[in-house]
């Protein structure tokens, strides 16, 4: 008699191994849960797709212990300048080439496949962090103590089912997690065919420039970006009377592209109508589903932020799950999720649209508001990354939901190495905290003006003596004086200290 099936048990499934998915895998690695990545394509789709991320991204590379594998891959940009018909200039959005208070530069172009190697290839230090590819997820029924997935093993046709304490969608913008979840869409309004080209460089065009261009041509706006290597892409809006699959045929693509380069110059690698939409999901969790990434919001491409929005979500989820589970938190600390990660990623949708605004119509100077004007010279824009919604930060106090910067260590390390994963105490010096018991309960990792360069002057500016730093780099809170110290060492039960993945 054979005995009952019991199925595997993990801690999280993610479904979807593109960069987000195979993101949070790493984090929760560094965490210690038991993960489980289910993926149904047999590998990594081999054409490029997203092609910038930013220093907050970096960051999050850096802390998974994958910074370095990826740097070499990447390369820095000058940022991108608004061209009109004419060609002359309306808006400057250079990036400055120096390393930025996050430790990095703040604009890297690259290859998505290039990207999702490294990330995938970083799952295999992790011994609790299975990847399982072609693997079609076609179920998902939770209860009080878990939820139920089955699955297709596509190379052999066997169903199969497994046990999670939660999942997480990272499965794209037709996310089969958000429909088991039931959320609508909230629609912003942006929906646009557009041909995306990218093409290999058989012979040298430096002219074509390093900085992206946008082309505010109202007959046609275009968008120019330089890739690693020798790739370059060119997105060209489709009209509204072109048939999708006649305007990605080779010949009208070389129609389309003439202004630029010929065929003697390059070769096309790709050439695909994608509509660029807007929406952000309604609900991002019910009960133990959660959405990131595509699943949770899609944006257009005008910002470089979608991908980058979903490295955020990663951020901020990864280390609150790794809270509850391992650490016993209350799973209610998962409803901080949504409301701290869907405002920032609300502004930056709709900043996006109001930027295909400049591109795409006459109203230039209506678009032109995110930017400052100058005279006599084109509008610089400057764009502020968003705080975070309601959620965890203690809002009454200074810098609550801003990013901390990464300091310089005194042997020349950046601090993120040494942190962790977790929570860090930023104080001057460890004197105003020895008469504190709490503190020696927390296990707070503390960093002082000794350890690291910049901490003493930081604090100074802002007016505070201490401040209190979460996994995802951003402020939970700071103090001004002994009241709020405690505070603080109050708010962090319980301990969620991870070693660095360095």
């Amino acid at each position: 008699m054979q005995g009952k099936f019991v199925p595997e048990e993990f801690d999280v499934v993610i479904v979807g191994r593109g960069p987000v998915g195979a993101t949070l895998a790493n984090l929760l690695g560094l965490c210690g849960v038991r993960t489980l990545v289910l993926e149904r394509e047999a590998r990594t789709y081999h054409l490029p797709r997203a092609v910038h991320f930013d220093d907050e991204c970096m960051r999050v590379f850096q802390t998974i212990g994958l910074a370095d594998a990826i740097l070499p891959q990447s390369i820095l940009s000058p940022g991108m300048l608004f061209l009109d018909a004419n060609g002359r200039m309306l808006l400057d959005w250079s990036r400055p080439q120096t390393v930025t208070p996050m430790g990095w530069n703040l604009s890297y172009r690259f290859h998505q496949p290039d990207l999702e190697d490294v990330l995938i290839g970083g799952l295999a230090r992790w011994p609790h962090v299975t990847l399982r590819n072609r693997c079609d997820v076609f179920a998902l029924d939770q209860d009080e103590a878990g939820v139920r997935v089955r699955y297709e093993d596509l190379s052999n046709g066997k169903l199969t089912e497994v046990r999670a304490g939660y999942v997480i969608g990272c499965d794209g913008a037709r996310s089969l997690v958000r429909r088991f979840i039931g959320s609508g869409m909230d629609d912003l309004g942006f929906h646009e065919r557009w041909l995306v080209i990218d093409v290999m460089l058989k012979r040298d065009r430096d002219d074509l420039g390093d900085y992206s261009l946008q082309h505010c041509d109202p007959r046609r706006p275009a968008t120019y970006v330089r890739g690693t290597g020798t790739r370059r892409r060119w997105e060209i809006t489709v009209l509204p009377h072109e048939d999708s699959q006649a305007v990605a045929q080779p010949a009208k693509v070389w129609e389309l592209l003439s202004r630029w380069i010929t065929p003697e110059d390059a070769e096309i690698e790709r050439a695909a109508v994608y509509t660029f939409h807007s929406v952000i999901a309604q609900q991002w969790r019910n009960g133990r589903l959660l959405l990131a990434g595509d699943s949770a919001h899609q944006t257009p491409p005008f910002l470089g932020q979608g991908m980058c929005a979903g490295i955020r979500d990663a951020a901020n989820l990864a280390w609150k799950l790794g809270a509850i589970i391992r650490d016993g938190a209350a799973p209610d600390l998962l409803d901080t999720y949504q409301s701290e990660r869907l405002p920032h990623v609300r502004e930056f949708i709709e900043l996006a649209i109001r930027l295909g605004g400049v591109i795409n119509t006459k109203a230039i100077e209506a678009g032109l508001a995110a930017g400052e004007a100058r005279e006599n010279a084109p509008v610089k824009l400057e764009v502020k990354k968003p705080l975070l919604g309601p959620g965890l930060a203690l809002g009454d106090l200074p810098l609550a939901g801003h990013l901390a910067p990464q300091f310089e260590l005194k042997d020349g390390r950046r601090s993120d190495d040494r942190i962790g994963y977790s929570h860090v105490l930023l104080v001057e010096n460890t004197e105003m905290l020895s008469s504190r018991p709490a503190h020696s309960e927390a296990e707070i990792e503390i960093l002082t003006s000794e350890d690291a360069e910049g901490i003493g002057d930081w604090l100074h500016e802002h007016g505070i003596t201490a401040a209190l730093v979460r996994p995802d780099r951003y402020v939970l809170g700071t103090a001004r004086d002994d009241a709020e110290l405690d505070r603080l060492v109050a708010a962090i039960t319980p301990p969620t200290h991870v070693p660095s993945a360095a």
